[in-house]
């Protein structure tokens, strides 16, 4: 009886353990679903965020670039105009952008000077118009090597030169100056007519944008059948400018037309012109589209100026240097980019208003 009744206790204690065993089972395979559930919802809220955090750094990455730009000077309207260009598309575009310029048209060591404090300021990106083709080119070199990105704007580097120096760029932002000066000429050949005595008073010697310009507007002046009797650099200066008017006006007293690289030198030419009173009997055609220039016009003294778009140079020249930098672009040594150009018009007394 008594091993009966142990059998039975035994029984009761295997059942009662199985029971726990099994309970235990269930509760053990149910709690890592349920833990499972919740590690996947936070997972998805932990990359929900990440993802979030990386959104919101790589835009801050973005603002934070440090970007500037070196201008020729500020001593002429059309660098003014550039300057102010630039500071309207720095505040479309929501970057940081240092402006900066040389003290003249001369300063070609002034510029290269701020270049190379640029590049130790750590610039992402830098827009620079160098004053020549080749002054600021060791600077580029050096940029190019730490990684900084360039855009080359109104003047182009000397192109074999800055390979050699190991510099890179990658956009060229102008106006065409060939066509500008073209256009100028031509101004002068539709109305002086064909034979007529021309002059062309250039920039300053190796200056690209001079070259250009006097190219397009020998070839004008050739197409044209004008006796092109003169064509010298006046080195961007007024006065020289004059002297050089007064003394071709002089010298050919029947002069019909001088076409000038600017429109510094063309107002020195008109008042050469006013001086030997010969005002609207020699066309003066400048270049730029200055304010004094256009009031000049108005006024029926200077013929004409083929006016170019500093502040949309400027503000292109920005706009490409934002995206080359967001993009990573650094441009390669040895290959120079297509220009970028930017188009000018030919302001005269019938459309000088719409200028002023």
């Amino acid at each position: 009886m008594k091993k009966r009744m142990l059998a039975v206790a035994l029984s009761v204690v295997m059942a009662v353990g199985l029971s726990a065993c099994t309970s235990g089972g269930n509760a053990t395979t149910a709690a890592p679903e349920a833990k499972t559930e919740a590690a996947k919802t936070e997972e998805a809220k932990t990359e929900e965020a990440k993802t979030e955090a990386e959104a919101k750094e790589a835009a801050a990455g973005v603002s934070d670039k440090k970007y500037a730009v070196i201008l020729k000077t500020q001593a002429t309207d059309f660098w003014v105009k550039m300057w102010k260009g630039v500071e309207a598309e720095t505040a479309v575009k929501g970057v940081k952008v240092d402006l900066y310029s040389a003290q003249s048209e001369d300063d070609l060591e002034g510029q290269l000077t701020i270049l190379e404090s640029c590049i130790q300021q750590g610039y992402d990106g830098i827009a620079i118009a160098p004053l020549s083709g080749v002054n600021v080119l060791p600077g580029i070199g050096e940029a190019t090597a730490k990684g900084i990105t360039i855009v080359d704007v109104d003047e182009k580097f000397d192109e074999t030169e800055l390979a050699n120096q190991g510099g890179a760029c990658v956009a060229f932002v102008a106006t065409d100056n060939v066509a500008v000066g073209a256009k100028g000429a031509q101004y002068i050949v539709d109305t002086a007519g064909e034979g007529a005595k021309v002059a062309i008073i250039e920039g300053k010697s190796g200056n690209q944008s001079s070259e250009d310009r006097t190219q397009g507007a020998k070839q004008a002046f050739t197409d044209g059948k004008m006796d092109i009797i003169s064509s010298q650099a006046a080195d961007w200066d007024r006065q020289k400018a004059m002297d050089i008017a007064s003394t071709l006006i002089q010298q050919n007293p029947d002069l019909k037309g001088i076409y000038c690289c600017n429109d510094g030198m063309a107002l020195g030419a008109v008042q050469a012109v006013i001086n030997a009173n010969k005002l609207g009997e020699i066309m003066i055609v400048g270049t730029d589209g200055d304010a004094e220039a256009v009031s000049s016009i108005a006024n029926n003294e200077l013929s004409a100026t083929v006016a170019q778009d500093p502040a949309q140079i400027g503000a292109t020249s920005l706009d490409l240097l934002i995206e080359a930098v967001e993009s990573g672009k650094k441009g390669e040594v040895g290959t120079f980019p297509e220009k970028t150009p930017v188009e000018s018009v030919l302001v005269t007394a019938e459309n000088a208003a719409d200028f002023q």
